[in-house]
């Protein structure tokens, strides 16, 4: 069996380490056992969170929603099965941007979802 000689490869990816857990505190940016420890965690929390970034997003959009519905005297759910019972097919992320933006554009939604849903 021939012999494999380490030293570079192990150093490279030492450097890595430390160079991706620059700015980490305590000895989470020099020590490398330390430092491989925490990016390990940041690594599984950056993937946790780009899941939960969709859902907090979502929740963010539908709570625009209902606000701006309420205003005009209609509850979120009613809102969103008028639209789907005229036909609106818009998403939440481009609705809860009207509401905020565009108060007269949504309430002319809220009077198609109004009349949709009591036909």
């Amino acid at each position: 069996m021939t012999r494999v000689k380490r030293s570079v490869h192990a150093k490279k990816k030492r450097r890595e380490v430390l160079e991706r857990t620059k700015g980490f505190r305590g000895e989470a940016n020099s020590s490398y056992k330390r430092a491989k420890e925490a990016m390990m965690k940041a690594d599984a929390y950056a993937y946790r969170d780009r899941r939960n970034r969709k859902r907090d997003f979502r929740r963010l959009w539908i709570t625009r929603i209902n606000a701006a519905a309420r205003q005009e005297g209609m509850s979120y759910g009613t809102f969103i099965h008028g639209l789907s019972l005229a036909g609106v097919e818009l998403d939440r992320k481009v609705l809860a941007d009207i509401a905020v933006r565009d108060p007269e554009t949504f309430r002319r939604f809220v009077d198609r979802a109004r009349e949709a849903s009591a036909a």
